[in-house]
């Protein structure tokens, strides 16, 4: 299987339990692999033959301004749903890093994995 990797991608959102911490955007960290639906691109060298994971963070950036969570667990959910279904990966594997939100910690998020059940 082939994939694609997006690494320490930075994005603006409303993310937190408390009605206050969603009032400002912050900022949270976002690695992310999915896998290619076919190897083409190996072949052809053609943007078209692969997902354009330019588009891909152009979309994630659009929807995280678009709405808020309070959990990471739901934007992480969505993050892969959205992946899934409007690039047509088989498979995708997300982490949402909060950083600096507790004191003593670095950060604090999520790993979760998908499949395109369809």
């Amino acid at each position: 299987m082939d994939t694609i990797f997006l690494r320490e991608v930075k994005v603006e959102t409303r993310l937190g339990v408390p009605d206050w911490e969603r009032l400002s955007p912050q900022t949270i960290i976002l690695d992310i692999e999915l896998a290619m639906p076919h190897s083409r691109s190996c072949e052809t060298d053609a943007i078209e033959d692969t997902i354009d994971y330019g588009i891909i963070v152009q979309r994630i950036r659009q929807t995280l301004t678009e709405r808020s969570f309070k959990l990471v667990e739901a934007l992480a959910e969505h993050l892969c749903q959205l992946i899934l279904k409007e690039f047509g990966t088989p498979w995708v594997k997300i982490k949402v890093s909060k950083p600096g939100i507790l004191p003593g910690v670095h950060s604090l998020g999520v790993v979760i994995e998908r499949t395109n059940a369809g």
